[in-house]
C-alpha cells in the first residue's frame, strides 16, 4: 500500500504543476494515464461502476467526480484533483484542491481552511480514540473558519478494495 500511495501522490503533485489557465481538463488526464504507464500501475477509477476516466476533476462548485472533458480551467476556477491508482492488489487514493492563476482572497480562504480542518482530524487520529472525535475535530476547525462541511460525502479507507472501512465522515 505504501508503494502505490507514494505514485499517487506523486501523480498528484505532477498534476499540480499542470493546472494552468486554459488547460482542457481532458489533458490533465492524459498526464495522470501516462504517468501511470510509466510507473506500472493501473487506474483504480477508468471502469468503476462504469466511470469513464482515470481522473476525477470538479471546478468550482462541483463536488467530486467530475468527468474530464473539454472544458477549459480559467483563471481564478479551482479545481480538485481525485486520482486512484492499484499496484500488486492494493488502491491508493486521494485528492488535492488547488486554484486556476490568480485566485480571490476568498478562495484563499477556503482553501486554506479546508487544509486546516484536515490536519486538525489528523491530528486527532490516535489510538484508543473515537473515529467521532476525528469527525467532530474536522467540523468545528471547518465552523471556526467560517465554513460548514459537506455531510453527504465522506473520507474512507482504502487497500485491496477501492473503498472500505472505515468511512470518515467531515461532522460529529
Amino acid at each position: 500500500m505504501r508503494k502505490v500511495g507514494k505514485i499517487v501522490a506523486i501523480i498528484l503533485e505532477r498534476l499540480r504543476k499542470e493546472v494552468k489557465p486554459g488547460i482542457k481538463t481532458r489533458l490533465l488526464n492524459s498526464v495522470a494515464e501516462e504517468e501511470l504507464r510509466k510507473k506500472g500501475a493501473k487506474a483504480s477509477f477508468k471502469g468503476y461502476h462504469g466511470y469513464p476516466a482515470s481522473l476525477c476533476v470538479s471546478i468550482n462548485e462541483e463536488i467530486v467526480h467530475g468527468i474530464p472533458g473539454d472544458r477549459v480551467l480559467v483563471e481564478g476556477d479551482i479545481v480538485s484533483l481525485d486520482f486512484g491508482a492499484f499496484l500488486n492488489g492494493f488502491h491508493g487514493d486521494a485528492a488535492i484542491t488547488v486554484g486556476v492563476g490568480r485566485i480571490e482572497p476568498g478562495t484563499v480562504k477556503l482553501l486554506a481552511a479546508t487544509e486546516a480542518a484536515l490536519l486538525e482530524g489528523i491530528r486527532r487520529v490516535k489510538t484508543g480514540d473515537r473515529l467521532g472525535d476525528v469527525s467532530a475535530a474536522i467540523q468545528k476547525r471547518a465552523e471556526m473558519d467560517g465554513f460548514t462541511v459537506i455531510r453527504e460525502y465522506c473520507g474512507h479507507g482504502v487497500g485491496r478494495n477501492l473503498h472500505e472501512d472505515p468511512q470518515v465522515p467531515n461532522f460529529g
